[in-house]
């Protein structure tokens, strides 16, 4: 039996895809898709769509009484994978993790109106109606504890600018295995991790956004469709809609992530799973947007979603008597924000732009990135410097934010059309760090998400002193995965000094101290078998070593040689 058919509540949409007409060119595999959903309807009622006419509403209940589940039967409403990351991370299933009464739900639709979404974490629900008199009902209603509208009726055309068409150009490909995307990956010192084999297999991260228009079709996800990595697709914002005729900025955030045109683009984590959530409407800016944002990151953990990445920000909308203020960006009072804070509290890694508003007059962070929980993202360019546009903190509690930062300006990413192009936003350094941050918890699987948040932040630049433009500064995974070493030593190194990585090696070679108490000097040596000495150095105290720029060394076996206070050691090391 399918989890889809023993969870009929988490996975109330199916996705069967077909690859066929497979053409194999030089490199890549072109293929065209017909991409076939079933959807299983789990109330008798559902809202296809948001129809015009038809004013939304949210509405928050004021208890769970007569919900037909229980705490103690979790795979009734969560997947394995969903209660397993639970239990990795030692959290327990409770009342939130509980879906809204039935008994509510169903009295509401008797009554008239129609459930667009659900919310367990809130305890509420977004209705639809065109009925005025059936909404002056709602304040009479004795298990609704307050309402508020979320999309009027009559709508106007949004005069907000979602996503800034910013510059975009062909990219000049190098010859490099990751082609236009190299500098945004070794900003964070991210070839680390890949070069050990640490590409994001086995997480699986969820994408919020506007839709993935052609990711279906586009070349540098090829890889994705083949091995199965696409794991679901869902649109929140026109139930049964089809996300992959909407929205091009989901693709290009995607890419930042999952790409794999070798010599081209890679993503910073090309071997994750993902899910693709649409919770934006292009054509409109509402608050319903954020009930969606909190269905499609319930819909994730449910499936069992490790990390989410939202390149989305709310603050100002079509309706300004739900407009925030910085007031509210206090990390626990808007309800997107509320919503992120418990995907994290449930295992979930939450990374979010911190927005586009630094050049603008409202300077500051947006939700959900104000979350006290959220890893807020800001944006810097190729020399480590601050974009002009990415959003201040601190959160109007003091809270340091953004919490990161990495490269959002001139960034490489895949159009709509499959060209290789590069552009500019916090949208486009979130993804570069989530991806990061999945190659990170692929090497370390027992870490809890609140672990792998704390030791990006301790590697940043910034992290000794860190400001309200770039938060701890740019993290180095070099320096997160020495943290984490120290913390989740295999059995096999708990009696070494050193640890040694990768193995073999290109370009980089990093060298830790496995000792509390720092090294006395070192001195570093590289010897081939014929007893050529083709690297000396002597480095300062310190409980990390990072060789570079070793392209040049001749290939094959090479002694390495470490002399300190302390002892001599020797290595085996391979030179490709």
């Amino acid at each position: 039996m399918s989890d889809r058919e023993t969870y009929p509540f988490a996975f109330d949409c199916a996705v069967v895809y077909i690859s066929e007409n497979c053409i194999f060119g030089k490199n890549l595999c072109m293929l065209r898709r017909a991409v076939y959903i079933v959807f299983l309807l789990l109330f008798s009622k559902v809202l296809l769509a948001q129809s015009p006419g038809e004013s939304y509403h949210w509405i928050e209940f004021t208890d769970k009484n007569g919900t037909e589940y229980s705490i103690d039967q979790p795979k009734k409403f969560l997947s394995q994978r969903a209660i397993d990351r639970r239990k990795r991370q030692n959290i327990e299933i409770d009342e939130t993790d509980l879906p809204v009464s039935k008994a509510y739900t169903d009295s509401l639709q008797s009554m008239g109106f129609m459930i667009m979404h659900t919310s367990k974490w809130l305890n509420g629900c977004t209705i639809a109606s065109s009925d005025p008199m059936l909404i002056n009902q709602l304040s009479k209603i004795n298990f609704i504890s307050s309402f508020q509208l979320s999309k009027p009726a009559i709508q106007k055309k949004s005069a907000i600018i979602k996503f800034e068409k910013a510059e975009i150009w062909k990219e000049t490909i190098d010859s490099t295995y990751y082609g236009a995307s190299l500098v945004q990956i070794a900003q964070m010192n991210g070839l680390t991790l890949h070069q050990q084999g640490f590409r994001g297999k086995g997480l699986h991260i969820a994408v919020l956004d506007n839709g993935f228009l052609n990711s279906n079709q586009i070349a540098a996800f090829d890889s994705l469709w083949l091995n199965e990595r696409i794991a679901a697709f869902r649109d929140f914002v026109n139930p049964g809609g089809n996300v992959f005729q909407e929205g091009g900025h989901g693709t290009n955030v995607l890419s930042a992530m999952g790409a794999c045109l070798p010599q081209q683009l890679i993503g910073t984590a090309p071997d994750a799973s993902y899910y693709l959530l649409r919770t934006e409407d292009d054509g409109s800016e509402y608050i319903i947007e954020e009930d969606n944002w909190v269905a499609g990151a319930e819909y994730a953990d449910s499936l069992g979603a490790d990390i989410v990445n939202s390149s989305l920000g709310y603050a100002f909308f079509d309706d300004p008597s739900t407009d925030h203020t910085y007031a509210d960006m206090d990390g626990q009072t808007t309800r997107v924000t509320k919503a992120a804070n418990m995907a994290s509290a449930k295992g979930i890694l939450v990374c979010n732009s911190a927005g586009n508003e630094g050049n603008k007059s409202w300077h500051y962070i947006i939700a959900p990135s104000d979350g006290d929980r959220v890893m807020a993202v800001g944006a810097v360019d190729s020399k480590g410097a601050p974009a002009s546009f990415t959003s201040f903190g601190p959160a109007s509690d003091g809270d340091i934010k953004p919490n990161v930062s990495a490269m959002g300006v001139s960034a490489a990413l895949t159009e709509t059309s499959g060209e290789i192009v590069r552009s500019n936003g916090t949208s486009f350094s979130s993804p570069l760090l989530a991806g990061m941050a999945a190659c990170l918890w692929q090497a370390f699987p027992h870490a809890t998400s609140a672990e792998i948040k704390e030791a990006i932040e301790q590697s940043g630049s910034l992290f000794a002193s860190p400001d309200n433009r770039l938060g701890y500064g740019i993290p180095d995974f070099g320096m997160a995965m020495y943290l984490l070493l120290k913390k989740y030593l295999p059995d096999e190194l708990k009696n070494a000094d050193w640890h040694v990585f990768p193995n073999p090696i290109s370009d980089r070679l990093q060298i830790l101290w496995l000792h509390e108490k720092m090294f006395s000097e070192c001195r570093v040596q590289l010897i081939s078998t014929r007893g050529n000495l083709s690297f000396d150095r002597i480095f300062p105290e310190s409980s990390r070593i990072n060789l570079s720029n070793l392209a040049n060394l001749p290939s094959g076996l090479l002694i390495l040689k470490l002399t300190s206070e302390e002892k001599t050691t020797t290595f085996k090391i391979v030179k490709r």
